[in-house]
């Protein structure tokens, strides 16, 4: 593998972050125009919370699929329709004048995610050269970080001022001003080998694939049992003002973005490394969160702690899926957005359970760290597995040697 021209480099991993920005923007500016939508569409605010479900839905499903259906394709001719999938999407959301289009638009609009992350990280990864590849892929996941602090905020404003439906048509206008960027940026990639689904079906018998996408589910299940409860505790536990929330919930989003640089720098270093402190620095944040939830300037500072050592973990990680999958790195690489979106999901319940178990808005945050523990232990797993193994290999080398 090569390094690319600096100039070729800069302007692809833009494109390609821009389309981050984009997936980070449609996938959770919905969470705060839910009443918006339920008015519209005369349903139920929680029967309008099923298009999230259904967003989320389309990731796992997606990121698998279009990975190992799409093997032969080129990766430049790949990125390009998964953006304009995704713009299709999201432009059917804003005209679906039913909830069973809208859920079916939102379905589809989550189609590309796990796929476009994941081709986007190769894709980065090849450009940069070895030495630099994990600050590469931090640079794309930057674009869904940065999402949280400006794209969410933005689009939700809009949302509530003109319409919902318009803060998806802004969703619209990002994916396409990403497509005309990826194909005048974005080089032929001709020298990036091309595999098949059978090949990239492969990686599901990995084992290595498996711990790694067990260590996110895991890990990052404790970050958003804290994240989606974070208004709550801050405004019953820790007693500020709702008008707070929303910079507490910035300074989250800042933090996800210094992580994002962060961890690619860890990681380009040594992957399980990066891994082990965003995984330690992460528990260590959210039990303090949990235990000082009553200082409101702690609660504040550590959004912003958590918000990055979480965000580290993520170059490691998708750095790690793509060396443990050997020949079908592109399904691997895309699993790793369904399992976040699996952590989501699992999180978001289990805070859930230990709230109406009588535990408090406390109790999130605790039950984060524990997570984050057996994510640590997890990792501890895989990579001993991974040395008894390679051992295994070096013991038959030796006794077939000649």
């Amino acid at each position: 593998m090569t390094r690319a021209p600096s100039s070729i480099r800069r302007w692809a991993v833009f494109a390609l972050a821009l389309g981050g920005f984009g997936i980070g923007t449609t996938e959770f500016v919905a969470m705060g125009l839910l009443p918006n939508i339920a008015d519209t569409l005369g349903v139920s605010e929680p029967t309008a919370g099923h298009v999230i479900s259904a967003y989320a839905l389309g990731v796992v499903v997606g990121a698998p699929l279009i990975a190992a259906i799409t093997a032969r394709v080129s990766r430049r001719t790949l990125l390009i329709g998964l953006m304009i999938a995704f713009t299709v999407g999201n432009a059917v959301t804003v005209l679906a004048p039913s909830y069973g289009l809208l859920m079916a638009a939102r379905f589809v609009a989550g189609l590309p995610h796990g796929a476009y992350f994941g081709v986007a990280a190769l894709v980065a990864a090849h450009l940069a050269g070895p030495r630099d590849r994990a600050k590469a892929v931090g640079q794309v996941m930057l674009g869904l970080s940065v999402a949280n602090v400006l794209g969410v905020p933005a689009a939700t404003w809009l949302g509530e001022s003109l319409g919902w439906r318009v803060a998806f048509a802004l969703v619209v206008v990002i994916g396409l001003l990403t497509i005309l960027a990826l194909v005048r940026f974005m080089p032929d990639l001709s020298d990036m080998r091309v595999t098949n689904p059978m090949t990239e079906l492969g990686a599901l018998a990995r084992p290595q694939v498996w711990f790694t996408l067990l260590i996110g589910v895991v890990g990052f299940g404790g970050m958003f049992a804290f994240y989606t409860y974070l208004n709550s505790a801050l405004t019953t536990v820790t007693g500020v003002s709702v008008s707070l929330v929303p910079v507490a919930m910035m300074l989250f989003g800042l933090g996800m973005v210094a992580g994002n640089i962060v961890g690619g720098y860890i990681a380009d270093r040594s992957v399980p490394l990066g891994i082990l402190i965003g995984l330690v620095a992460t528990g260590v944040s959210l039990a303090l969160f949990g235990l000082t939830l009553q200082n409101a300037w702690a609660a504040m500072i550590l959004s912003f702690a958590i918000g990055l050592s979480g965000a580290s973990t993520i170059p490691a990680l998708q750095t790690r899926l793509m060396d443990v999958a050997d020949d079908a790195q592109t399904l691997a690489a895309a699993l790793n957005h369904s399992a976040l979106n699996i952590a989501n999901a699992a999180g978001a319940w289990l805070g859930g359970v230990v709230i109406a178990a009588g535990h408090g808005y406390r109790s999130p945050s605790i039950l984060g760290a524990l997570l984050t523990l057996a994510g640590i232990v997890m990792l501890g797993v895989a990579l001993a597995t991974a040395r008894r193994t390679a051992n295994r290999g070096t013991v038959a080398a030796a006794v077939t040697r000649p």
